[in-house]
């Protein structure tokens, strides 16, 4: 038996997932699957996917999540992922995580050496599309009178990270399109949170990112001394989804095991 919380409220309803194949979007798709929801996931990697398709296959009772193969800057595809699954489920999403977001090496660099082409390319990867998926998916929720939509964020702006300028101003927009998309549906029911991640030890990070010199600069930060795993964040992410949290709206939530706290 699982020492975590059961939500009720999500068997069955319908989820969105972008980013979902990897890191903190695949501990997400498996734990709204051990719920009972209908997931639906999408990413720009069908090898990463097929192997989360596989895992979910060994896991008893969980419910069958669909994959659709989606570069999130690509907004016609987005959209069309969006109408799809729309379409399948009763013209229902009941959640939506916003999930995608990446930080390659060519982000990795000092303001100044930041061109307008690589400023389009990481805002595409970041912000763009959570706003447009959620243009996308929010008239459905409204009509219904009922959805959470959870935008991720990142504490990379409220430390402040240097190093990766755009990744981090992006991070720092999606609490504000949380707060004004949150006024704005909250009158048809419709609630929007952010969740706002650290140093996660996802396998992405720990491959490409989490050197012994970073590791141990997270460790000297953070008030938990140990590595942060992506179902960590995914168990706040269940919480925000659930009807557990239905009078919680417009609010970010850190899970950075003490490195800011309160921003």
């Amino acid at each position: 038996m699982s020492p975590y919380a059961t939500y009720p409220s999500l068997r069955g309803k319908t989820v969105l997932i972008t980013g979902g194949a990897e890191g903190i979007g695949a501990a997400s798709v498996e734990l709204f699957c051990r719920q009972g929801s209908n997931v639906v996931f999408l990413d720009y990697s069908a090898s990463s996917a097929a192997k989360l398709l596989e895992k979910m296959k060994a896991i008893p009772d969980a419910t069958t999540p669909t994959f659709m193969h989606c570069d999130v800057t690509d907004l016609d595809r987005v959209k069309a992922c969006a109408e799809q699954t729309l379409a399948n489920h009763g013209d229902t999403v009941d959640v939506l995580l916003n999930n995608a977001a990446g930080a390659g090496s060519k982000s990795r660099v000092p303001t100044s050496a930041v061109t307008p082409a690589q400023w389009d390319a990481d805002v595409a990867v970041n912000l763009r599309h959570q706003f447009f998926l959620t243009q996308a998916v929010a008239p459905a929720m409204r009509q219904r009178k009922a959805g959470s939509i959870i935008n991720m964020g990142s504490i990379t702006w409220a430390i402040p990270a240097t190093g990766l300028p755009v990744y981090t101003l992006c991070k720092a927009a999606v609490m504000g399109m949380t707060r004004t998309h949150a006024k704005e549906f909250g009158g048809d029911g419709v609630r929007v949170n952010s969740v706002m991640p650290g140093a996660i030890a996802t396998q992405r990070q720990v491959e490409e990112v989490l050197t012994d010199e970073y590791h141990a600069e997270v460790m000297a930060a953070q008030s938990l001394k140990r590595d942060l795993m992506p179902e960590e964040v995914a168990r706040l992410i269940l919480f925000l989804a659930a009807d557990d949290s239905s009078a919680i709206t417009g609010s970010s939530y850190v899970v950075d095991g003490g490195w800011v706290g309160d921003p």
